[in-house]
């Protein structure tokens, strides 16, 4: 069975850090990009970072990039979201998803998907 399963979120003050952590089982791990997706209330889903082993790349949403960072631990079959000096803003459900095919920022582009971790930021 696959598995997704987010978890780190929660409460936090602005200009706090959250880890966020994307623990994946069920699939063949190094043959996906692993990406972290997020759905703020009344919002649309977007892509916030995604890291792609084959490729040895990692991509950011421009709006978050010089705050968060993404890595990965293969052995551990985990992806990690690191946020620092979150915004109000930053508030949402955070999704981790696996793609066979390439880093992107669609959601169609994924086969995979958690089911979401929150992260409330107050001021």
């Amino acid at each position: 069975e696959v598995q997704l399963v987010e978890s780190g979120g929660g409460l936090v003050q602005a200009g706090g850090s959250l880890r966020l952590s994307c623990v994946a089982s069920g699939f063949t791990f190094d043959d996906y990009a692993i990406a972290w997706f997020r759905q703020a209330p009344g919002a649309d889903r977007e892509g916030v970072s995604c890291i792609s082993r084959i490729a040895g790349r990692t991509y950011y949403l421009d709006s978050v990039k010089d705050r968060i960072t993404i890595s990965s631990d293969n052995a551990k079959k985990t992806v990690t979201l690191v946020m620092n000096s979150l915004e109000p803003g930053d508030t949402a459900v955070y999704y981790c998803a696996a793609s066979r095919r390439y880093c992107s920022d669609s959601q169609g582009a994924m086969d995979y998907w958690g089911k979401g971790t929150m992260v409330t930021v107050y001021s």
